[in-house]
């Protein structure tokens, strides 16, 4: 067994040691993240030209005591928060990114919604190929958000070093995802923790995650094209 910095078990680790120990096992938790990828997506996603972004579910867990339609109006303002930081990453990166398919812009998508008496109250009530047939869309970007905080106002400025060893450097979690519009199978999703380290509001937190992620985005032109070949 190997012993870190070179240290056996019967000699006692200096008090710097374990904290750089704790700091590096910290460091790893915020890094581990989930990614899935359904086997056959590239079959499901060659037909796919055009994605629609809605609003995220946002369940909140406030430390302070809100009214229950504040907490709604709060929880629903973090899902469009994600919908609009979402957009706007594609916007910028498409071109450079080189993806494949394009984004329906988020004021259209929640107009037409809208218009067939769907809000962010009941979407989560209609299936994916209802919503996708609705918006005239290939597929749907969507995914849920739980917070302690309210992400969209920034996180905590009064933050120190061991708020990481007792929990309170963590403020939720989201998980994004990419399903198809015909069949309503889940084809890709990434699933990150949100802490002070993942951005100090909701734009910085979408600009972070998928930067890590974007390795592994699916829709590029590149890929598409080997796929062809």
């Amino acid at each position: 067994m190997v012993f870190p910095f070179g240290c056996r078990p019967n000699k006692a680790l200096p008090m710097k040691k374990i904290g750089l120990l704790f700091l590096f096992a910290s460091t790893l938790a915020f890094s581990q993240k989930n990614i899935y990828e359904h086997e056959s997506f590239d079959a499901f996603a060659q037909e796919h030209e055009l994605l629609a972004i809605v609003p995220f579910i946002a369940h909140l867990e406030l430390k302070k005591k809100v009214d229950r339609d504040d907490l709604e109006t709060l929880a629903e303002k973090e899902g469009h928060a994600v919908q609009n930081a979402l957009e706007t990453y594609f916007s910028k990166r498409k071109e450079r990114k080189g993806f494949n398919v394009d984004f329906q812009n988020i004021r259209n998508t929640n107009a037409i919604l809208a218009r067939h008496g769907i809000d962010y109250g009941n979407i989560d009530t209609y299936t994916t190929q209802e919503l996708c047939k609705i918006l005239g869309v290939d597929g749907l970007i969507s995914g849920t958000l739980n917070l302690n905080i309210l992400l969209s106002k920034g996180v905590p400025t009064n933050f120190n070093f061991l708020d990481y060893f007792s929990g309170n450097a963590d403020y939720g979690r989201i998980g994004l995802k990419i399903s198809d519009g015909k069949s309503g199978k889940l084809l890709w999703k990434y699933e990150n923790e949100i802490s002070k380290k993942t951005g100090k509001n909701t734009t910085e937190l979408i600009e972070r995650m998928m930067k890590t992620a974007s390795r592994k985005f699916p829709y590029d032109r590149e890929r598409k094209n080997r796929n062809r070949d």
